[in-house]
């Protein structure tokens, strides 16, 4: 058992929080019974740590985010990305780790199969993100790249979050496959990412409401993609 947060293996382990040594080693942590079991059922697991069996609480907690010490942590590789396919979204600067997590979730629930993050999106596997998916991440293919160069690549119809020219959502047609783009918490779809798209599409709010989260909204746009595109069928 390991019993001193002192260990080699747990301070190397423990580096792992920070996005830079998750980026150099390939590995992440993940906490709690569930989402360890939901990274073994995807073969990521490198190394699992059971409170009281193979590890202290102390120790532990030197591996853990959380603020009650979990009693099941597993270090896991990353996983492979895969080439683009089926149902894309894109996501061009979401900053929240809590809105990543939702919108990974409901990509799994509403049949997204690949999601693209720029390159200042938040990091997938921040111990944050993982928890608010519930574990979806390991039931999609996430890749990370310049939106700049793997847009125009897109053989699909492509459509983007802007009311500026925006097409009511209630009148859009999706047909399969197709790519969804939605932007920053504040700022939207970058005018650069914005150049690429000709459809622009938005969600009818009454006037008290300016707008919706980012994770709220995507969640709305692929219920709706999903659901004409099944009545279709």
């Amino acid at each position: 058992m390991i019993e001193s947060p002192n260990n080699e293996k747990i301070i190397n382990y423990s580096k792992l929080k920070q996005k830079k040594y998750r980026d150099e080693s390939s590995l992440f942590i993940v906490e709690g019974k569930h989402l360890v079991e939901e990274a073994k059922k995807n073969n990521l697991c490198v190394e699992e740590f059971i409170l009281g069996e193979n590890i202290n609480e102390k120790a532990m907690r030197k591996l853990s985010n959380l603020d009650n010490v979990p009693t099941h942590l597993a270090v896991c590789k990353k996983m492979e990305e895969k080439e683009i396919h089926g149902n894309v979204l894109i996501l061009d600067g979401v900053q929240d780790p809590g809105n990543l997590g939702t919108i990974i979730r409901s990509s799994v629930a509403f049949n997204i199969d690949t999601i693209i993050l720029s390159l200042n999106t938040v990091d997938p596997y921040n111990d944050k993100v993982i928890r608010a998916s519930e574990g979806m991440l390991f039931n999609i293919n996430i890749i990370r790249g310049n939106l700049l160069e793997i847009i125009p690549k897109l053989n699909m119809d492509i459509y983007s979050t802007n009311v500026v020219n925006g097409k009511n959502l209630d009148e859009v047609e999706f047909k399969e496959p197709f790519a969804l783009i939605v932007g920053n918490e504040g700022k939207g779809v970058s005018p650069e990412v914005q150049k690429l798209v000709n459809n622009n599409i938005y969600i009818t709010m009454n006037n008290k409401c300016e707008s919706l989260n980012v994770g709220v909204a995507t969640s709305i746009i692929l219920y709706e993609a999903e659901r004409k595109i099944m009545h279709d069928k």
